[in-house]
């Protein structure tokens, strides 16, 4: 249960429900389209810090108390960025906020596979990172209903619903030793591929992840509301795949399951350069979202297979690739968007990350 709030409230709220309040943030004069692409790129780049911080925090805070200031700054950060001020305000928050998200991403994951059965560590796996999808579908149903309130209730509705889960996290997390001081895992041969895959499906990831809301709303012209509803479509995918991928990984073991993912997430990637009626746009959003977050999942559950004691280690490894770059790939996608004004750029850039992630994963 812990282990779900972090997730959820980590990655899911503070990161993921700013991208369906981009086009109201934009068509409100809060920011302009660079500046809102900018402050999801720095967002990217928080958590890349609070990924390569988390396990110096974990052993000089201890596990519990790091996990619970994680959850704490994530939601203090959702209620300063309630005021409207300019880019220069809300940039410090948000690249808080997504420090905070990067801790608790990679303290949180290692804490619970230590506190379950082995046979279980996949299934557990993706019931933690489903944590994402929660948070995505939440705030695709949060922020359409509030948005009439304005702008600043939206953001202090999320960080309510931030502050519930702090209170609900707060007595749960297991007593588990923080990561030891280590030299850095082997990165060679498998491990090295996994870490190298994960990498490039960030980049692939990236492009629902802070563009799928306002490329239907505003790219496509379909408005605000189906914007949000294909954000939730994709919230459904993320919080069903963790589990579907965890299961198929105890089935078929981690390599297969994870080879297999990275090759479905060509799918969601091709369609909206190709297909944009309703039904096609359903599939790349619940496609996407299966598998941004399973392959997640499976990269935790892929380390402890192939390192054992050093899974922590090799898990904090894949994560500060993924958050490189996701932050690369965030900046690269607002520079393109604000030259083209187009969101074809931006997919085709995550199809390319998608293609290579499948090729590294299936050696």
């Amino acid at each position: 249960m812990a282990g779900v709030c972090a997730t959820l409230l980590g990655v899911g709220l503070q990161r993921f429900a700013y991208a369906p309040l981009v086009p109201a943030m934009v068509g409100h004069g809060w920011l302009t389209a660079g500046e809102a692409g900018t402050l999801g790129a720095a967002n990217f780049a928080g958590y890349l810090v609070g990924a390569a911080i988390a396990p110096a925090a974990g052993r000089r805070l201890g596990m519990r108390p790091a996990l619970r200031l994680g959850m704490l700054t994530a939601t203090l950060c959702l209620l300063l960025c309630a005021w409207r001020g300019p880019l220069a305000w809300l940039l410090p928050w948000r690249t808080l906020a997504g420090i905070a998200g990067g801790v608790l991403m990679v303290l949180a994951g290692p804490a619970v596979q230590a506190a379950v059965p082995v046979a279980l560590r996949g299934l557990a796996a993706g019931l933690l990172f489903a944590g994402v999808g929660g948070g995505i579908m939440a705030g695709a149903l949060i922020v359409p209903a509030l948005l009439p309130a304005g702008l600043p209730a939206t953001w202090l509705a999320l960080a309510a619903a931030g502050l519930a889960l702090s209170l609900l996290s707060w007595p749960r997390w297991p007593a588990v030793p923080p990561p030891p001081a280590a030299r850095l895992p082997d990165m060679s041969g498998a491990t090295g591929r996994l870490v190298a895959a994960y990498g490039f499906a960030s980049v692939a990831a990236t492009a629902h992840m802070a563009w799928w809301p306002d490329f239907i709303a505003r790219g496509l012209g379909m408005g605000a509301g189906m914007g949000a509803a294909g954000w939730f479509l994709y919230g459904v995918g993320a919080a069903l795949g963790p589990a579907l991928c965890g299961m198929a990984a105890d089935r078929v073991g981690t390599r297969r399951a994870f080879s297999g993912t990275l090759l479905l997430q060509l799918l969601p990637l091709s369609l909206p350069l190709v297909a944009h009626s309703l039904p096609f746009l359903a599939i790349s959003a619940l496609l996407g979202g299966a598998t941004a977050a399973g392959t997640t999942g499976l990269t935790l559950a892929r380390a402890r297979d192939l390192g054992g004691d050093a899974a922590p280690g090799i898990w904090r490894i894949g994560t500060v690739a993924w958050a490189a770059a996701q932050m690369a790939t965030g900046f690269l996608m607002a520079w393109l968007y604000a030259h083209t004004g187009s969101h074809m750029p931006i997919f085709a850039v995550g199809l390319g990350g998608a293609v290579i992630a499948a090729v590294v994963g299936r050696r």
